[in-house]
């Protein structure tokens, strides 16, 4: 139970890094990533699944 826990808010905490990190990014650095604001929260979670 406590792996379960422990596993998950690795992930959420992996997420949340993602999403601070590409929210910091202009605009013009999203697009030459292509990403658009839009996205983030999907890149991020699909980054912290592995």
């Amino acid at each position: 139970m406590f792996d379960t826990v422990r596993q998950k808010y690795s992930t959420w905490v992996s997420y949340r890094r993602a999403v601070d990190e590409l929210s910091r990014l202009s605009t013009r650095e999203l697009a030459d990533l292509g990403i658009s604001r839009s996205d983030i929260k999907f890149v991020a979670r699909r980054s912290s699944n592995g």
